[in-house]
């Protein structure tokens, strides 16, 4: 029996909400990925995509073996660590009094988590030489998003495709041809260039660093999605 596992996942949502999917992956010794589940969920939110792939990864391991998972969403990392907890006491409510979103899914994952030896670890996502790990996960849960199909190594589907927004390890990052922003009545065209990657509130594509980004309802995101919204 292997001592631990070494696994990651991730999901995604083409508009947040909008078409989502959900991966993990399972690594070997060598943490070369050697098994991969990817399913979609339809019309759903970014958030409910990552607690997906992790209720999914957690169900396809075994529970006896001590697990390291590796995502580049805070959202559910703190869910089900720092949060959970405090939701259980005040009878699955925040701290605002109001119930907890996506509670069934939060709920699944904590049972899952119940005897088990987990460590999560945080690896920030769409980085020039990141965690390859993490990486398969966004590829693959990003095209089940897409074309709305289960894949993975069990169903003899092929690695999923490199994204265009995601760089090969030592390879620059490739940023996406995106018309100027339009002005419209009464917002403003104001944008700045992204000190950091991060991901666009309604479209739900990353963005690199250095790119043009402004705000919008969601947060930040890229200028065309802005107007979009407007």
């Amino acid at each position: 029996m292997r001592e631990r596992v070494v696994a990651a996942c991730d999901g995604a949502s083409k508009g947040n909400p909008g078409p989502a999917g959900w991966a993990w992956v399972v690594a070997d010794e060598a943490e070369t990925p050697t098994r991969w589940e990817a399913g979609p969920l339809g019309k759903a939110t970014n958030n409910v995509a990552e607690l997906t792939a992790l209720e999914r990864l957690l169900t396809a391991t075994d529970p006896g073996v001590p697990l390291e998972i590796r995502m580049d969403s805070q959202y559910a990392m703190k869910a089900v660590t720092a949060w959970l907890p405090n939701w259980k006491r005040n009878g699955w409510k925040t701290a605002a009094g109001k119930p907890v979103a996506n509670q069934d899914l939060v709920v699944r994952i904590d049972e899952l988590l119940g005897g088990r030896s987990v460590e999560f670890r945080y690896v920030p996502a769409h980085q020039v030489d990141g965690d390859p790990l993490n990486d398969f996960a966004d590829r693959a849960a990003s095209q089940a998003a897409i074309v709305q199909e289960p894949a993975g190594s069990g169903l003899g589907s092929p690695v999923p495709p490199p994204s265009p927004d995601t760089p090969s390890s030592g390879a620059p990052r490739r940023k996406s041809a995106r018309p100027p922003a339009k002005k419209t009545a009464g917002s403003s065209a104001r944008t700045i260039k992204a000190k950091f990657p991060g991901r666009c509130g309604p479209c739900g594509r990353p963005y690199a660093a250095g790119e043009p980004i402004a705000k919008n309802d969601q947060g930040w995101g890229h200028p065309d999605c802005r107007t979009a919204t407007d």
